[in-house]
């Protein structure tokens, strides 16, 4: 099917048609590979992960690549939930996927892997270029990978061919082989790939398999099906990376063979922070690879890695970093991104924050999620909103991410919804994205702030009381009033000296030594907001860890920027009294010593605030909802999820 629709002239280019090889691609969005762990343990595909990729594909992405899928029974298979595509059973689940996506006007591309030593099952095999194992897997217990044979090299090369054939047999358009990320084909590519025969050593022997498993695959899907491959620039690795020279190399050798696109991205999961990357670093910080390889060769190159908005896209395009652009998780906030942007209304495209709960929270302990879009993985469970047969007068008292959701769900459905907010919309989000490196927050508070005008909330900026709620009528209130300050009862919290959290990132100020008590999620950034300054900073914690709360590529890229900046860490120490040279903490036992410092900043959590929920559960005949951190202290996901599923029960 072939399909052209007006664009907004501000997105020309990433709404150009394009080819990859001689297949017409309708734009240059592409929805870049993300495990969703939504497969069956078998690798076979399930209604769920269909509902999942039509939605995706529905949304106007030119180019939907489906997540890696394993291509062998043997080592293969990386994660929990992950399709596979090495055997005939899997077959009929990949047509019907295949179809799915077609059926949404987009392309459907298929990428292939082997794990090598990135398996995230406490399951043997484990295999790889070389026996070297990923560090962080090492020390949790997983073993050294055992080298391959050139007798299971010979017979992955045919896999990798056989795993391509299939797709293009269930009806895929497009098949990319997965050679980032610190995959086997990555182990193989790799400087510390030390093998002593012909896989081993010099550049040519390290890129031989890559370059074999592409032959086969070209020469079992003919010359004219469109074949790719994902690349990394470099993987970041801080003793040996892969040269972005060596990837040139690469890449140009693949042009040569056949290949007709090449998929730019960079790291691996051992420095996950430059792989999927979190809001503490640069948006699009791989597009100077892209750039470097667009010089080089002379097919297509994907553009990837935190482009979170068709302005940026646009941009990339326009600057000749790319010629396609992959999203990935700004696709998984915002599926209709493609649309929105398309029709002209990019200010309704929700946006990815890069807060990394989609693969912490979700991969990692069950399915894909997010932060901001409550439906992914639920997408045939949740389905569109639609009005309700009788409407009700709604208020929502707290106009912080819970209650800006609630209150836009609420009116979708048809309600008549006021939010009550005594100072300006956004809640802790207005403090949150204060600090440069996290400025992805604020796109959030500006797409909520779009939507409760577009869906006609009325916006009152005042304390809500019982005496309002009862004088207003309501039929049903959603407290969403957030949480206080929790400070220590210690003698000195009220010396000079002494500062909030909120007030430091409200703008107080500080000496240039400075001692933060609490270090958890705003305690950690606090420490990373006065290092970035100059400032010397102690971080005291009475837990053995710091930065609780965070997710583990947010925690790798902030403990990389504490080893570099003046912070120190002291952990399992607890607050006792501020004093004017510092502080006086005790271990765990008993043991007080002091710390010196200037100023103090106290940043040692928030508490329920259920005051007013209290008061409203007394009215009869209303309706007392009470979401986020009035209830309890959490995150921005639990709070925009607990506002979504209340203003869906209204």
């Amino acid at each position: 099917m072939l399909q052209k629709k007006p664009v907004d002239k501000r997105f020309a280019k990433l709404f150009e048609p394009g080819y990859i090889g001689k297949l017409w691609v309708k734009n240059r969005i592409v929805r870049s590979p993300m495990l969703t762990s939504m497969g069956n343990q078998d690798g076979t595909v399930n209604e769920r992960i269909i509902n999942h990729y039509t939605q995706l594909a529905r949304g106007g992405s030119g180019i939907v690549i489906v997540e890696f899928s394993w291509v062998d029974n043997d080592a293969s298979k990386s994660a929990r939930g992950q399709l596979g595509i090495s055997d005939e059973e899997h077959q009929h689940g990949l047509m019907w996927l295949a179809n799915a996506i077609k059926s949404e006007g987009a392309r459907a591309c298929i990428q292939i892997v082997h794990c090598g030593r990135q398996k995230f099952l406490a399951r043997r095999p484990y295999k790889s270029a070389y026996r070297y194992a990923w560090p962080d897997f090492y020390a949790m217990g997983a073993p050294i990978p055992d080298e391959l044979t050139i007798e299971e090299i010979e017979q992955l090369v045919e896999d990798f061919g056989d795993a391509a054939l299939k797709a293009k047999t269930v009806g895929f358009d497009i098949v990319e082989v997965h050679g980032a990320h610190g995959y086997l084909i990555t182990n193989f590519l790799s400087p510390h790939n030390r093998r002593q025969d012909w896989y081993g050593g010099s550049l040519p022997n390290r890129m031989r398999f890559l370059l074999q498993v592409f032959a086969n695959i070209r020469k079992k899907v003919g010359p004219d099906f469109p074949v790719g491959v994902r690349l990394s620039g470099t993987d970041y690795d801080p003793e040996n990376p892969i040269p972005i020279d060596e990837t040139i190399q690469v890449a140009q050798e693949l042009e040569k063979l056949g290949a007709d696109f090449i998929d730019m991205s960079g790291g691996y999961h051992q420095h996950g922070d430059f792989e999927t990357v979190p809001m503490y670093r640069p948006l699009a910080i791989q597009t100077w690879a892209s750039e470097r390889i667009k010089k080089a060769i002379g097919i297509p190159v994907m553009a990837t890695g935190s482009i979170t908005s068709p302005e940026l896209a646009e941009q990339i395009l326009a600057e000749g970093k790319g010629d396609y652009i992959g999203l990935g998780r700004p696709l998984i906030a915002d599926p209709y991104f493609p649309a929105k942007a398309q029709e002209g209304r990019p200010e309704d495209i929700r946006p990815c924050i890069r807060c990394m709960e989609c693969t912490d929270r979700g991969v990692t302990i069950g399915y894909i999620t997010c932060t901001v879009n409550p439906s992914v993985g639920r997408e045939g469970e949740l389905a569109e909103i639609v009005p309700v047969a009788k409407p009700k007068k709604v208020a929502v008292i707290g106009g912080g991410p819970g209650g800006m959701e609630a209150a836009r769900v609420a009116a979708l459905r048809g309600h008549d919804v006021t939010l009550f907010e005594k100072r300006d919309l956004g809640g802790m989000l207005i403090e949150a994205s204060i600090p440069e490196f996290k400025a992805d927050i604020r796109p959030l508070i500006k797409y909520y702030i779009t939507q409760l005008e577009k869906t006609g909330v009325k916006v009152v900026k005042e304390k809500a009381t019982r005496r309002t709620i009862e004088k207003g009528k309501f039929d049903a209130v959603i407290v969403a009033t957030g949480a206080v300050p929790s400070l220590p009862g210690v003698p000195g919290i009220n010396k000079p000296s002494v500062v909030a959290a909120l007030d430091l990132i409200r703008g107080a100020k500080t000496s240039n030594n400075v001692i933060v008590v609490g270090g958890g999620l705003v305690g950690s950034e606090i420490a990373l907001l006065l290092a970035k300054q100059g400032k010397k900073v102690t971080i005291v914690e009475m837990l053995d860890h710091i930065a609780e709360g965070l997710s583990a590529e947010m925690k790798r890229a902030l403990f990389k920027f504490f080893a570099e900046l003046p912070v120190k860490v002291c952990t399992g120490l607890r607050l006792e009294e501020v004093i004017d040279e510092g502080v006086v903490v005790s271990n765990n036992l008993a043991a007080k010593s002091t710390i010196k410092g200037d100023t103090v900043v106290i940043a040692t959590g928030f508490k329920p605030n259920l005051k007013l929920w209290n008061e409203l559960s007394q009215i009869p005949e209303l309706e007392v909802y009470a979401i986020g951190d009035c209830v309890e202290v959490h995150t921005s996901y639990d709070a925009i999820h607990e506002g979504h599923t209340v203003a869906r029960l209204l």
